[in-house]
């Protein structure tokens, strides 16, 4: 039941990215979020990202995989939508 429930988590808790991701777009701007910050969370979870696919937790593997791909997105509009002073 606890892995089920980890499971679960795993795969909802990288969706509270897409409010984020939203707001840029709609917002048509990312300057209330640092570039540096957005990409280096990225570039940690790149680092991150073959462990987490060779691990055997289902859990870890799931969350690792999608909270990859969503912060991608974050990422992206972020650089994307990020105006310049």
């Amino acid at each position: 039941m606890i892995d089920k429930i980890a499971l679960i988590a795993s795969i909802i808790l990288p969706l509270w990215n897409i409010p984020l991701i939203v707001r840029i777009i709609k917002r048509r701007s990312s300057g209330d979020i640092s570039v540096f910050w957005a990409v280096g969370v990225w570039v940690c979870l790149l680092a991150m990202f073959p462990s987490g696919l060779r691990s055997d937790f289902l859990v870890w593997k799931t969350f690792t995989i999608a909270n990859f791909i969503f912060f991608s997105f974050v990422a992206l509009v972020t650089v994307l939508f990020h105006k310049k002073k």
